[in-house]
């Protein structure tokens, strides 16, 4: 495979160790009693169903984690200075965004308790 060395092996393990992490993160929060927070630092609102809110939240954080791992790839075939990475960059600026207009628009909106 033209690309692929050592570096480009272990970068790839390390993307998949995040990807791995928010895919644990959604598995906590499947099987959490409490609300399971999105956004760090910030107060949790009162939630109206705690299960399916905490279950909407553990499918969001599972499909993050699978398409980070996804878009982490490019990294496996880079060569030095190779402009694979901006899909990977840009893969992950737009997938941050759906998670974060998902979360607010969607799983917010439904949950919060009126």
């Amino acid at each position: 495979m033209p690309g692929t060395g050592n570096g480009n092996i272990i970068g790839f393990i390390i993307w998949c160790v995040v990807g791995a992490a928010f895919i644990f993160f959604g598995v906590y929060a499947w099987f959490s009693k409490k609300p399971m927070g999105f956004w760090a630092n910030a107060k949790m609102f009162e939630v109206s169903d705690v299960k399916k809110y905490n279950r909407a939240v553990a499918k969001l954080f599972v499909a993050f984690g699978i398409v980070l791992i996804a878009l982490g790839i490019p990294l496996l075939y880079m060569e030095k200075n190779s402009a694979y990475i901006l899909l990977t960059v840009v893969g992950v600026m737009i997938e941050s965004v759906i998670a974060m207009a998902v979360y607010s628009l969607g799983i917010e909106k439904k949950y919060r308790k009126k």
